[in-house]
C-alpha cells in the first residue's frame, strides 16, 4: 500500500526529536547487495527460491502448486512477475521519496483479499493482470529506467511477497548493469520468515504494515489466517536484519525498518495491542509511520464498521497512544489524507498524478 505524502504539504512527525533518527551513511555507499552479487551469493539465492516454487511455499499460504510450470494457487500468479505499473512514486514517506521520488514497481495480484484495498484494481482482479507478466529480464530493464533515466533515489518493490524468487532473478540480470540504489521492499508482512531470511543482505529498506491484532479479524476482511503472528514474526526478523532507520548525508533513508499502520475505524486495526507490541517487543527506537488515509473502497462501503472514514477521536486517540508507548520516530498522516491517496491504476499513463510511469 501507498502512502500519502503530497508535494507542498508537510506530514507531522512524532515526538519533539529527542531521539533522532541515526545517519550513519554516505551519500555514495554501495549497498551490499552488490557484494552478493559479486561472490555469487546472490545467484545461489535466486537459484534456491526459484525451486521453491515447483511446490510454492514462498508465503505463509503454503498453496504447494507447481507455479513454474504455470498453475497459480491464491494469488492467482504463475511464474513470471505480474507488474501493473511502474513509476517515480512521489507521495511515501520523506526519506524515502526526497526530491526525485522512489522507483515504485507494484506487483499485481496480492496474497491477501483485503475489502478495503486502495490498491484493488491491481491487487485482487488477476483477470485484468493477464497480459502483465514480464520476464526477470524485463523486470530489471524496469529498475534501470527507474534509477538511470528518472533518477529515483530508490526502488520500491510494492507487495512483494508472492514474487520474491522473480525479484532475486531480476536483480541478478540488473547488479551487472550497474543498478546501486537502496532496495524497499514494501509488504503487507503476511510473509515467509524462512524466505524473509534469504533476503538477508539483499533489501535495504522494508515498510512492512501491521494491520490487525486479532486473527479472527485478520480473517474477516483480508483472508489472512493467522496474520498477528505472520506480521510480527515476519517485522522482528526485518528488524534483526537492517534495525533501526538510518539516513544518508542528504537526509535520504538508507537502511532500517519503517512500520506502516493504517488507523481503521472502529479500533479495528487493534492500534493499541499493535503499537504496545512494537515498543516491548521490537524497540521503542523503531521508526513508525502512522496512516489516516483509510477511506471506504471496494467492498468496505457494504461493510457496515468499514463503511466510513476513521473520526477525529479516533485519530487523536492513535496519537495519544504514540506518546504512552514513547514511540518517537517517525510520521502521522494529517487527518485528511484520505482525500489525498487515491489511486486509478486504470488512469491513462500513470497512477499517481503526481508522478511518471512507464
Amino acid at each position: 500500500m501507498g502512502m500519502s505524502y503530497p508535494q507542498g504539504r508537510r506530514s507531522k512527525s512524532l515526538g519533539t526529536q529527542r531521539s533522532p533518527l541515526r545517519k550513519e551513511y554516505r551519500s555514495e555507499s554501495i549497498p551490499r547487495y552488490v557484494g552478493l552479487y559479486q561472490s555469487g551469493e546472490l545467484q545461489r539465492r535466486s537459484e534456491a527460491l526459484e525451486s521453491r516454487l515447483a511446490s510454492c511455499d514462498i508465503c505463509p499460504r503454503d498453496c504447494r502448486v507447481d507455479r513454474l510450470h504455470g498453475k497459480s494457487g491464491f494469488c492467482r500468479s504463475g511464474h513470471l512477475p505480474v507488474v501493473s505499473s511502474v513509476c517515480d512514486h512521489h507521495g511515501e514517506e520523506p526519506v524515502i521519496s526526497g526530491t526525485k521520488g522512489t522507483g515504485a514497481i507494484f506487483f499485481g495480484n496480492c496474497n491477501l483479499k483485503c475489502v478495503y484495498c486502495q490498491n484493488h484494481q491491481i491487487s485482487q482482479d488477476a483477470a485484468h493482470q493477464q497480459g502483465k507478466d514480464i520476464t526477470p529480464r524485463q523486470l530489471a530493464e524496469r529498475m534501470m529506467y527507474l534509477q538511470d533515466v528518472l533518477g529515483c533515489h530508490n526502488i520500491s518493490f510494492v507487495s512483494p511477497s508472492h514474487f520474491v524468487p522473480q525479484l532475486v532473478t531480476a536483480l541478478c540480470e540488473a547488479v551487472p548493469r550497474g543498478l546501486r540504489v537502496p532496495l524497499v521492499y514494501n509488504t503487507n508482512s503476511y510473509d515467509s520468515v524462512d524466505v524473509l531470511k534469504q533476503m538477508d543482505g539483499i533489501i535495504d529498506l522494508y515498510l512492512p504494515d501491521l494491520k490487525y491484532a486479532d486473527d479472527k479479524l485478520a480473517v474477516k476482511y483480508s483472508q489472512a489466517a493467522h496474520y498477528v503472528q505472520h506480521a510480527r514474526e515476519s517485522i522482528k526478523e526485518m528488524y534483526r536484519q537492517v534495525g533501526d532507520l538510518a539516513l544518508d548525508d542528504a537526509g535520504l533513508a538508507r537502511s532500517g525498518v519503517i512500520v506502516r499502520h493504517l488507523i481503521l475505524p472502529n479500533e479495528l486495526a487493534g492500534s493499541r495491542e499493535s503499537l504496545g507490541w512494537l515498543a516491548r517487543e521490537v524497540s521503542p527506537s523503531i521508526t513508525v509511520s502512522v496512516m489516516a488515509q483509510y477511506y471506504p473502497v471496494h467492498r468496505a462501503p457494504r461493510v457496515p464498521l468499514l463503511s466510513r472514514r476513521i473520526s477525529a477521536a479516533e485519530y487523536a486517540g492513535v496519537l495519544d497512544m504514540l506518546d504512552e508507548f514513547k514511540l518517537q520516530n517517525g510520521w502521522v498522516q494529517g487527518l485528511d489524507a484520505a482525500e489525498n491517496y487515491q489511486p486509478d491504476f486504470q488512469r491513462q499513463g500513470h497512477p499517481f498524478v503526481l508522478s511518471r510511469a512507464v
